[in-house]
């Protein structure tokens, strides 16, 4: 066979050009890097997120010059697109196996994004910053499920399990965990795990009618956790459910009742310069997208997070 995926991305983050994922020493010039994670072998309802890293890429194109109105910078000229890795696509632990290197060697030499797939990327990608940092990670998690589930349906893994993994693999510092926007039913042990085991949980109830100096609170207390905590490399995953339906509607386990962009883009503008050192974002599933709306919410939160840091290494 001389050709790869269908669904693999043609053209990269912001209009760049992809270079290839097993280049990591030719881009050490560029202090950032994309990479798509095309996998969505473990979802429990609708699939399609093997089609976000492309959707994403494509959205991102309506940000132009891609600069800030807020950090006044742009991530062209910083930033490299090495393309979707190599996987494979019909077992979880064999995609997670092959993911394992290929992380390590990027993580190696640049400030990653991930682009998913759906939420069980995570999980090998934490393994792979807890060996590459030797100890522990901090972790901010935007979703609308906890992800603390001990099965997968009966399965051992799945999107809906990493959480739980991470904690017990010793992959996160407890204390430094905290979850925002969730929402979902749930019995109380998967509902609580993550206060139970001394982190933080903003469910989006609490949330609910707060932006600007409304969320002032959640702001400073997420700042005094981490400080607490020595202020440990710190990894965002945002997973797109987070965001209510309305302006994200394009994913595979919905939940009405979540964060609006606006607030999303309000926490990641005034948490730009904690110690972060790598973010993915997972579950967009553009055939259940309308107008693009998913898309360009993932896209915008990713430029983001990417001119946050560079104002804050600036």
């Amino acid at each position: 066979m001389n050709h790869a995926f269908a669904y693999l991305s043609t053209s990269g983050f912001l209009g760049l050009p992809i270079t290839a994922g097993d280049s990591a020493a030719a881009m050490a010039p560029k202090p950032f890097a994309i990479a798509g994670v095309n996998w969505d072998g473990s979802v429990t309802n609708r699939p399609g997120a093997r089609f976000g890293p492309s959707a994403i890429r494509h959205a991102s194109q309506m940000l132009c010059d891609a600069t800030h109105p807020l950090f006044d910078t742009t991530p062209l000229g910083q930033l490299a697109d090495v393309g979707d890795l190599a996987l494979p696509n019909t077992s979880l632990e064999s995609m997670r196996a092959a993911l394992m290197p290929q992380a390590l060697d990027l993580i190696a030499s640049q400030t990653m994004v991930w682009l998913g797939g759906d939420h069980s990327i995570t999980l090998p990608l934490l393994r792979a910053y807890r060996q590459h940092y030797g100890r522990p990670l901090a972790c901010i998690h935007f979703d609308a499920h906890c992800d603390t589930w001990t099965d997968h349906f009966g399965e051992p893994s799945g999107h809906g399990t990493w959480v739980y993994e991470a904690f017990t693999e010793g992959l996160v510092e407890p204390e430094a965990f905290v979850q925002i926007g969730i929402r979902s039913a749930g019995e109380r042990e998967a509902r609580e795990y993550v206060n139970d085991q001394g982190g933080r949980i903003y469910t989006a109830r609490e949330l609910r009618g707060r932006d600007g100096a409304g969320l002032q609170d959640v702001i400073d207390e997420v700042r005094t956790r981490m400080a607490k905590a020595g202020n440990p490399p710190l990894y965002l995953t945002f997973d797109i459910d987070a965001l209510d339906p309305a302006f994200a509607p394009g994913t595979g386990t919905p939940e009405v009742g979540g964060l609006t962009t606006a607030q999303a883009m309000t926490l990641l503008e005034a948490w730009h310069d904690l110690n972060w050192v790598g973010m993915d974002c997972t579950e967009v599933s553009p055939p259940y997208d309308h107008a693009e709306l998913t898309s360009n919410a993932a896209a915008v939160m990713v430029w983001t997070w990417l001119c946050g840091r560079i104002a804050a290494l600036a």
